[in-house]
């Protein structure tokens, strides 16, 4: 049995080269070939220009960031400047109509005032931070940081305008309830 196995083994091995042998080279033809290189030629500047084209669209992408990041810190700071000129016409008109009433007592009148400054100081240091971060490459913040820190001030502006808009409620509230109960103590009565 060993015998038989190794006879069939030997010639397997013995005729396996003949075999290849026979099988001959291959044999190629000069119009594929040259057509093989004109298609790997052709792949090559396909394959150039598709980088080119990531590198395009690449650069785009940045610029576009840059200038999405410039938008943001403008629509920021258009906002932040559209809350403070709300405050401003709050100070020019309720708060002078605030304290002008007769109906403000007079030890009121500082505190309304120190009240409503307290928030116009903190809106005037928004905007000088803002000038600083804007002007300013000592900080060495990036846009995306930059817009990042102005939109929280613009958060903040708007905090305030609500501030005082609530203030500026309540001290009218107070100015209409005090005018009703004056119009109630000093009403004439005819019995």
């Amino acid at each position: 049995m060993k015998t038989k196995i190794l006879i069939i083994a030997t010639a397997f091995i013995f005729l396996l080269p003949a075999r290849a042998a026979c099988q001959g080279m291959p044999v190629y033809d000069n119009t594929n070939f040259v057509s093989l290189v004109k298609q790997l030629i052709e792949s090559g500047k396909q394959t150039a220009e598709m980088i080119k084209s990531v590198k395009f669209l690449k650069d785009a992408k940045e610029a576009i960031e840059k200038v999405s990041s410039v938008v943001q810190q403008l629509r920021a700071v258009e906002e932040i400047a559209q809350n403070n000129q709300r405050l401003i016409n709050v100070m020019q008109n309720d708060l002078q109509d605030i304290l002008n009433s007769p109906y403000i007592k007079p030890e009121e009148v500082t505190r309304v005032a120190e009240s409503f400054d307290a928030i116009v100081q903190n809106s005037l240091d928004t905007v000088d931070f803002m000038g600083k971060i804007l002007s300013s490459d000592n900080l060495k913040m990036s846009d995306a940081e930059r817009a990042e820190v102005l939109k929280q001030k613009e958060q903040e502006s708007k905090e305030m305008v609500a501030n005082i808009t609530t203030k500026t409620r309540r001290y009218t509230d107070i100015i209409s309830f005090r005018k009703m109960q004056d119009k109630i103590n000093n009403r004439e009565t005819e019995y």
